[in-house]
């Protein structure tokens, strides 16, 4: 009996093993208010715990997000997230009362999700949609990629070792699934590339399918066609990424 206790622990320990390497965070929602009048507003984040520097750096990116998203009024320095939704609620109001018979109700939703994680890396995303008037809201998605082991969020440029040849791969890539012919302009079906040349994405971000290059709204094309995503598996850039090569999970 003894015997066997000790080898269902093990299994257990083991089983447990491959998450080691993985952050623990918690969901953190922002409530909304109850007045009728007031705009719709929802947030749902994650909260990196624990007092280690990626931590620190996770929060901080997720709260500066979120502020720049509902900051309305560029005047404003908002340094919470709570301060962030009262101004954009302190800014349906003022256009409210300025002009009640064509304000329509405003509109804020926000929510947080991880993308991919390694022992190395990990990812986060932002969806948020924004309606403050006009024919139609503003969607997009935010990809946050962080450095686990520097503790510090990672910009675009520090994702290759050979963004050259990472940009030449992206383009074929690109052209396959938008059936853009090699010999053609690559705005030759419709697409709106600055100077008609084929360029990376803001948005570059790590998923459990591979590194998507999420092109927003009016990027590269018309709002009506919406983003743009494109996803290339993670064999296929091995020779690129700066950073350690993320296995799939």
């Amino acid at each position: 009996m003894k015997i066997r206790i000790i080898y269902i622990f093990a299994l257990l320990l083991c089983l447990g093993c491959g998450n080691d390497y993985k952050l623990t965070f918690e969901q953190v929602s922002f409530p909304e208010d109850e007045c009728s009048d007031c705009p719709a507003i929802s947030i749902s984040i994650p909260k990196a715990l624990g007092k280690a520097a990626i931590n620190a750096s996770i929060n901080t990116a997720l709260r500066e997000e979120v502020i720049a998203i509902l900051n309305f009024d560029e005047e404003t320095a908002a340094t919470t997230i709570e301060s962030a939704i009262t101004s954009f609620r302190e800014a349906y109001f003022n256009l409210k009362e300025k002009y009640s018979d064509e304000s329509t109700a405003w509109e804020a939703k926000i929510n947080g999700l991880i993308t991919y994680e390694d022992e190395s890396i990990i990812t986060l995303k932002l969806d948020s949609y924004i309606f403050t008037g006009g024919a139609h809201g503003y969607s997009t998605s935010r990809f946050l990629n962080f450095d686990k082991k520097k503790g510090q969020e990672l910009t675009n440029e520090e994702l290759f070792k050979n963004e050259e040849k990472f940009l030449e791969l992206a383009e074929a890539k690109f052209r396959l699934q938008e059936h853009i012919p090699a010999t053609k302009a690559i705005n030759s079906t419709g697409f709106m590339f600055n100077r008609d040349t084929f360029y990376l994405p803001e948005n570059i971000g790590y998923t459990k399918d591979g590194l998507q290059l999420f092109y927003e709204q009016y990027e590269i094309a018309s709002y009506a066609d919406g983003p743009i995503t494109l996803t290339i598996p993670y064999t296929e850039i091995e020779k690129f990424v700066q950073i350690s090569f993320p296995q799939e999970r």
